[in-house]
């Protein structure tokens, strides 16, 4: 099906080219080659005219006019042969430059739309993209579904028995004094640490509701993020409500302007994620860890906005930075690409999702250089999709965006 059609596709193309290169040549060859002689021709038309004019108003004799309409007939009989050799014999030695031209032209426009275009892509009008996105924006799944439907991932840290133990005694205190804001924070903090994300944000959460009005917009930003870790990578509508509560309490917050930048990526709204992604990466130190993902996926976002815009150069930090940033905050950034790329892949693998996720997981894997995992992503969308032509095209730009070869 899809093979048949892609070879019908490029069958109508090669030829609806070389028909627009002949005519062009044609054009060519008539237009120019015979424009001297179609001049003469005009003035020779217009002489027998003339002479019938004269001898109208009696300026010239019968006899005198026919000798004047046969010799002017004669030239325009030999201006007519003229023109109509002269293609063939004045023109042949220009024709190939041209013709070579039209060629090498024909060969760069398909190999640009080869790269560029996307063969197979049905129409998708800006009303059209905006209505999707609106649409996948509605039917995201609640964070207890995506919570539900987020895979198991194994503990990023392997804590020793002490600490063990010393997690049990926090557990057990904090169900011994439900309200100890303290004991919450401490163990939504280790809960997190050891990757047990829905564990801490049950914490994070009573934490808050604790805390009610007084609740800052740090609070509500990091409450947002362990729910995004625990729905595996989704931004679900309860976690967007407390990132509009963190950019309501200070419109500056980064950790809000990342993670919603990150919503509206995975719902198809690369202008609205590039309108909050661009200005943070110019504001925030090199060492913030919301950095990393952002130089990984904002050129892709600008491209899929039609934003025409270049990546600068990484900043470089200084000595202090280096000095105060130490491995903590290494880890901290490669844990945040590492971690969400990790539960996209292993969610859409186990449970599948929308095309939309799936492109983000096959360009997020180029980014961070996961050619072998990309391909594989590829190969399990393709799979998925087959069907469905719009899905496909989609897929094949992600994959071209990460340097999959399909």
């Amino acid at each position: 099906g899809r093979m048949m059609q892609d070879w019908i596709f490029w069958a109508a193309l090669v030829a609806l080219t070389i028909g627009v290169g002949a005519i062009l040549l044609q054009a060519y060859r008539r237009g120019d080659a015979s424009s001297d002689n179609d001049a003469a021709l005009k003035v020779y038309r217009d002489q027998l005219a003339e002479v019938d004019r004269d001898l109208a108003r009696a300026v010239i004799s019968p006899p005198e006019a026919e000798r004047l309409r046969t010799e002017v007939s004669r030239r325009l009989l030999d201006a007519d042969r003229a023109r109509k050799s002269a293609p063939a014999a004045g023109r042949s030695g220009k024709l190939w430059p041209t013709a070579l031209a039209l060629i090498l032209a024909a060969v760069a426009a398909l190999y640009t739309y080869d790269r560029i275009g996307a063969p197979g892509y049905g129409d998708l009008p800006l009303t059209d993209r905006l209505a999707i996105a609106d649409q996948v924006y509605r039917d995201r799944p609640s964070q207890a579904a995506a919570e539900a439907a987020a895979p198991v991932q194994p503990s990023p840290v392997q804590p020793d028995p002490e600490f063990t133990a010393l997690m049990e005694k926090l557990r057990a205190a904090v169900i011994a004094r439900p309200d100890d804001a303290q004991g919450l924070a401490l163990l939504a903090k280790n809960e997190a640490q050891l990757g047990n994300y829905i564990a801490a944000r049950t914490a994070q959460q009573h934490l808050l509701d604790l805390m009610g009005d007084n609740a800052s917009a740090n609070d509500h930003a990091g409450l947002a993020q362990t729910m995004i870790f625990a729905a595996g990578g989704l931004v679900t509508p309860e976690a967007e409500k407390h990132l509009i509560r963190a950019l309501e309490l200070d419109p500056s917050n980064p950790l809000a302007r990342y993670f919603s930048g990150l919503m509206f990526a995975e719902i198809g709204r690369p202008d609205r994620a590039f309108a909050l992604w661009e200005p943070l990466l110019r504001e925030s130190p090199p060492d913030a860890p919301w950095i990393a993902p952002i130089r990984g996926m904002l050129q892709d976002t600008a491209d899929a906005a039609g934003i025409k815009y270049q990546l600068p150069a990484a900043k470089g930090p200084s000595a202090e930075d280096v000095a105060n940033a130490g491995e903590l905050s290494a880890a901290d950034r490669q844990d945040m690409i590492k971690g969400m790329v990790d539960q996209l892949e292993t969610r859409l693998t186990t449970e599948g999702g929308p095309v939309e996720e799936w492109a983000k997981l096959i360009t997020s894997l180029g980014v961070i250089n996961e050619k072998t995992r990309a391909k594989a992503a590829y190969d399990n969308a393709i799979e998925a999709f087959r069907s469905d032509d719009a899905a496909l095209g989609q897929i094949e730009a992600a994959a071209s965006t990460a340097g999959v070869t399909p």
